[in-house]
């Protein structure tokens, strides 16, 4: 029941911030738009732990700063490729290096995963292609920006964030 309770606050807030309008009528259709969502969503049965994770709120807001930090220099070293390219008088190719590989990853949560792979694409200069169960290729626009995530800081924060949470939350292991 708290993650209804939850996912109604979300829908509500991300309605009211995105509405601007805050008459009686435009209200009751906002209320009567949530409960419907929420309710196609019960009946799908997704509304868990595992879709709405309420005991990373308090920590992914520190993982999420550090990301941010990470993609401005990611940028700022893609920036430099560009020029440096540019500056030789040579087409920009000739700086960069595109390279690929399966790097293997610890997290077994799915939701870890994923986190993982978007952190991954989110950063310039590097594409998660495709990810199983443990491992993800890679695509790096440099062989340093693929040693960069084959360190392991990105997968250590995100096992912070959700190998550590509570058996009572993580959903259970699918079989295959």
């Amino acid at each position: 029941m708290r993650y209804t309770f939850c996912l109604f606050a979300v829908l509500a807030f991300i309605w009211l911030t995105n509405s601007g309008h805050y008459t009686p009528l435009i209200l009751a259709f906002g209320l009567a738009s949530i409960l419907f969502v929420i309710l196609i969503a019960r009946r799908m049965k997704v509304v868990d732990g595992e879709s709405l994770p309420l005991e990373l709120w308090s920590t992914l807001p520190g993982y999420y700063l550090w990301l941010l930090r990470k993609i401005i220099s990611s940028n700022l070293e893609v920036a430099a490729c560009v020029w440096k390219g540019l500056l030789s008088g040579k087409h920009a190719t000739t700086a960069i290096s595109p390279c690929s590989e399966r790097i293997h990853t610890n997290l077994h949560s799915d939701l870890g995963r994923v986190l993982y792979a978007n952190s991954i694409t989110l950063t310039p200069g590097t594409v998660a292609i495709d990810i199983d169960n443990n491992s993800v290729l890679v695509h790096a626009l440099t062989r340093n920006g693929l040693e960069e995530v084959k360190q392991g800081e990105m997968e250590k924060r995100i096992a912070a964030l959700t190998e550590n949470r509570p058996r009572s939350h993580r959903p259970a292991e699918q079989k295959n």
